[in-house]
C-alpha cells in the first residue's frame, strides 16, 4: 500500500509540473504582456543565435528593406513594429552572402556594459522629423534587449536579427536604422 501511494505522489507531482510548465507562457494575453516581448528576447534569443542555421525553413517573406554591409553581410529588415508596451522592434536576418566566415562582429555591440559584449546594441534609429536618436534597450541588468551571442557569422548561414528601441512619437511614420558596418536605411513603422 505504501508503494502505491508514493507511485500516485510522483505520478501527481509529473501531472503538476506538466500543468505548470503549460501555464507559465501567460497565454492568456491580459496581464503582463507588454513587458513578455522585451525580456524574453534578452535570454531566449540570444543562446538560439549562436547557433549556425543554413537551412531555415521559415524564413519571412517581407523584406522591408535591406542593408548592405563588409564582406558579403546583409541585413534583412522583415518588420519594424510599435509594441504595446511602447516599444519599437525592428526584426530581421543577418545573413553572410560572402564565401568566407564574417568575424568582425565587434564593431555591432556598440559599448556593451554586461555579459560577453557579442550583441547588436550598436543598433540605432534616428526620428530626423522630431530631431532624436534612439538606442537599443536594455534590461534592469544593462544587457541588450537585442540579438546576442553572435562571435562570427558562417558563410551562407542566416541569423534572426532582432533590436528593441524606445517607440518615437506616434506621429512619426518613418525612421533611419543603422547599425555599424552596414548601409543606413529609412524604415517604415509599422503598427
Amino acid at each position: 500500500m505504501v508503494r502505491v501511494r508514493g507511485g500516485m505522489a510522483v505520478a501527481g507531482a509529473a501531472v503538476m509540473a506538466v500543468t505548470l510548465a503549460g501555464c507559465g507562457s501567460g497565454g492568456d494575453g491580459k496581464s503582463g504582456e507588454p513587458q513578455k516581448p522585451a525580456a524574453a528576447p534578452s535570454q531566449g534569443t540570444a543562446s538560439q543565435n549562436a547557433t549556425p542555421s543554413k537551412g531555415q525553413s521559415s524564413e519571412p517573406t517581407e523584406v522591408v528593406a535591406t542593408l548592405t554591409g563588409q564582406a558579403g553581410m546583409a541585413l534583412e529588415i522583415n518588420s519594424v513594429r510599435r509594441d504595446p508596451g511602447g516599444f519599437l522592434t525592428v526584426s530581421g536576418q543577418l545573413k553572410n552572402t560572402g564565401s568566407q566566415s564574417y568575424k568582425d562582429t565587434v564593431a555591432w555591440r556598440g559599448i556593451e556594459l554586461k555579459g560577453t559584449g557579442e550583441s547588436v546594441a550598436g543598433a540605432t534609429l534616428v526620428d530626423k522629423a522630431g530631431k532624436k536618436r534612439y538606442y537599443v534597450l536594455r534590461d534592469t541588468e544593462s544587457r541588450c534587449l537585442c540579438t546576442t551571442g553572435v562571435s562570427s557569422v558562417d558563410a551562407g548561414q542566416v541569423i534572426p536579427f532582432f533590436a528593441q528601441f524606445p517607440a518615437p512619437p506616434s506621429s512619426t511614420s518613418e525612421v533611419e536604422f543603422s547599425l555599424p558596418t552596414f548601409a543606413t536605411a529609412t524604415v517604415k513603422i509599422s503598427g
